[in-house]
């Protein structure tokens, strides 16, 4: 179907080598507008609607001294253009692969400088459709910093899409994830309730598009202190946690973690890197998640409702309730 010439993607020319992250979201917008046709009652008719961008970006780690300096692919996901510098370093840190924003010398699209590229597993198994664009954002780390090569070439496998067993990738959790630490973050259950309303009300991209996740950042009193979009709930977790460690502000022990859809080991597993307390989830959590969740004393809240939610684990940072105290 071909879109009228006023609604075509106009794609400026960027020079090679040039690196200014701005770029992004000019080229590669998150929203795009689609001709499409829509039945009501039966009747069909052509109109104009927007849906939500799905592009891949490659995520490379620089690092290595000043006169051997080196390049690894590490990952590439299907993400939302935006915000790409807190997806990269969300990416990192919740994978145990830096745990200090000072560290990072800088994040960008890679510019000419030649260096040794080393291919991954990762790259080679990802398949990306003829025609499709990609674009690259490399994490400099500084020369000082020394890469676990074993974290990397694990190839990330705590991810619920590897295929390992909940024991292995809980154990594997267990030896990544930081020290506990101690909070006293609690929330009344009636803010609790009223979180989603506020998120839906927050979500721009979603109301155009109706199809980005959502991850945000509440604090007890129920403000909304951060929000990040993406077709990826991953992803959207990844850049919000990004934001939060670039700002040198994790562990994020005096928020609560809305998410818009369910809750996954693999989003459990990033909660828990950023040491959030209390997870809650609009949608359903899996098994796997609520091992996570007890296992590290969170409180995990799902199928959230203006009347109704259900507790997983650790119901004790929640006030309000009435009837007998539970443990779970």
């Amino acid at each position: 179907m071909r879109l009228p010439a006023e609604l075509r993607e106009r794609r400026p020319f960027v020079p090679e080598g040039v690196r200014n992250d701005t770029l992004f979201s000019g080229i590669h917008p998150p929203v795009r507008p689609a001709e499409i046709l829509r039945v009501n009652f039966g009747k069909i008719g052509v109109v104009q609607d927007s849906v939500a961008v799905e592009e891949p970006l490659e995520i490379q780690l620089g690092y290595g001294g000043v006169n051997d300096r080196r390049v690894k692919s590490i990952s590439i996901t299907m993400r939302t253009p935006g915000n790409d510098e807190e997806l990269a370093a969300g990416f990192l840190m919740t994978e145990g692969v830096v745990r200090d924003p000072a560290h990072i010398a800088s994040i960008g699209i890679p510019s000419t400088v030649k260096t040794v590229a080393q291919s991954t597993v990762a790259s080679a198994k990802t398949a990306v459709p003829a025609g499709t664009r990609s674009q690259t954002i490399r994490v400099e780390l500084r020369p000082d910093i020394e890469v676990s090569m074993s974290t990397l070439e694990r190839n990330f496998y705590t991810t619920s899409s590897c295929g390992v067993c909940g024991k292995a990738s809980l154990m594997a959790l267990r030896t990544l994830c930081p020290l506990p630490q101690q909070d006293s973050f609690t929330m009344d259950s009636d803010i609790l309730t009223s979180l989603p309303q506020k998120l839906q009300a927050s979500q721009a991209g979603f109301r155009k598009t109706g199809g980005l996740h959502a991850a945000s950042l509440f604090t007890a009193d129920g403000e909304l202190q951060s929000l990040r979009e993406d077709v990826g709930r991953h992803n959207a977790l990844d850049k919000l946690l990004g934001a939060a460690f670039m700002e040198d502000a994790v562990p994020l022990r005096d928020y609560l973690l809305l998410l818009s859809g369910r809750a996954s080991f693999e989003l459990m597993q990033k909660a828990v890197m950023g040491g959030i307390p209390m997870v809650a989830a609009i949608g359903a959590p899996s098994s796997l998640a609520i091992e996570v969740a007890r296992e590290f004393s969170i409180t995990l809240v799902g199928f959230v409702r203006p009347d109704s939610f259900n507790i997983y684990s650790a119901p004790d940072r929640l006030s309000g309730l009435k009837g007998p105290t539970y443990r779970c």
